[in-house]
């Protein structure tokens, strides 16, 4: 398994349409992508850049992993999404290599993809998403 590019930067906002503007005013950015991630808690944009993208988070919900994130540390970036071939393959190397996951298997993702979270405790304080396309 090899990481075979960056697939996101993940920020989180309190206002995605705020957020949103920002990047269209003062980058001339566009949203490729939009979508409610009910199961985590979440709303997202998706902005091109090149062949990844900045994903700009805000949560739906208190009890989301992104609320509680703006609650303890306010905005910015909360994860970066690797893109991989293979998602399990990439869960079990991890593991083998003594990392600590969030998700033991791979879930659904935004856009149709395949992912699983590395947690930040085995990763050099930095939440990792596996993204297999």
């Amino acid at each position: 398994m090899k990481l075979t590019e960056i697939d996101h930067v993940a920020i989180a906002v309190a206002d995605l349409d705020a957020a949103v503007s920002y990047y269209e005013e003062a980058f001339g950015a566009t949203v490729n992508h939009r979508e409610t991630i009910e199961k985590d808690g979440v709303e997202e944009a998706l902005l091109k850049v090149a062949d990844s993208y900045v994903q700009l988070l805000t949560p739906i919900r208190d009890d989301s992993p992104v609320a509680k994130y703006i609650q303890a540390k306010g905005e910015g970036i909360h994860h970066v999404g690797y893109r991989v071939d293979n998602c399990q393959e990439a869960i079990d190397q991890v593991r083998a290599a003594g990392g600590r996951l969030i998700d033991e298997v791979p879930r659904p993702g935004s856009r149709g993809t395949t992912i699983a979270f590395v947690h930040p405790k085995g990763a050099f304080g930095t939440l990792i998403e596996l993204v297999q396309e």
